[in-house]
């Protein structure tokens, strides 16, 4: 059965996401990718990086089985292993032995503003146990710099997450790195992205 789901974002952001980590892949290893939803960006990025073996998760039920359709259809099902059930906010995260020893890099992609700060907080602690030092925590997404939108359209998107969820919002990056900070990483680049969004490219500068 074809459960594949189709984010229109994904189309519009990948090329542009894959670019910034073509530049901070510096060894072969694997990725572990939080909040995976349809799976578009694991199959795409899977087969953008093969010497990279990509891992996906979601807490979805509905989401992991669309990542599975996904690599079914893109006939990578001898590269990629199946979607974990990660939920960032319940710890510890369920990690595999062998994802563990071969983690060279964590990436989260448009989450934080549709998760609750706690989440945030979660997936630094996790992110600090499991990577080691020298590895990164990539987030792409919309953020404020020094508590301001950079845009009106950032401002009205904010505030149409706060309507559904109060916890849910866009983050300002200072505040965000702080957490990361306190969790062993330091911010090693920001890039301006198309439609507003940045990718945050964090270092574990020690070892938890």
């Amino acid at each position: 059965m074809d459960n594949r789901l189709f984010f229109p974002a994904t189309l519009r952001n990948r090329d542009f996401i894959g670019d910034v980590i073509s530049s901070i892949i510096k060894t072969n290893g694997s990725i572990l990718e939080i909040g995976s939803g349809s799976g578009e960006h694991g199959v795409f990025f899977q087969k953008r990086f093969p010497e990279i073996k990509w891992q996906t998760s979601d807490p979805d039920k509905i989401h992991r089985k669309s990542i599975n359709s996904w690599i079914e259809h893109e006939r990578l099902n001898k590269k990629m292993p199946q979607p974990l059930e990660i939920d960032v906010s319940k710890v510890p995260w369920e990690i595999p032995l062998d994802l563990s020893n071969s983690l060279i890099g964590i990436i989260s992609i448009n989450l934080l503003h549709v998760a609750s700060w706690n989440s945030a907080e979660l997936l630094f602690r996790e992110s600090g146990k499991l990577l080691k030092k020298e590895k990164f925590l990539m987030l792409y997404g919309p953020f404020k710099i020094e508590n301001k939108h950079i845009s009106q359209s950032n401002y009205l998107f904010d505030n149409s997450l706060k309507f559904q969820n109060p916890l849910w919002g866009i983050r300002n990056i200072g505040e965000v790195s702080k957490e990361a900070e306190r969790n062993g990483f330091f911010q090693e680049d920001i890039i301006s992205m198309p439609a507003n969004n940045f990718s945050i490219i964090y270092k574990k500068f020690r070892d938890n």
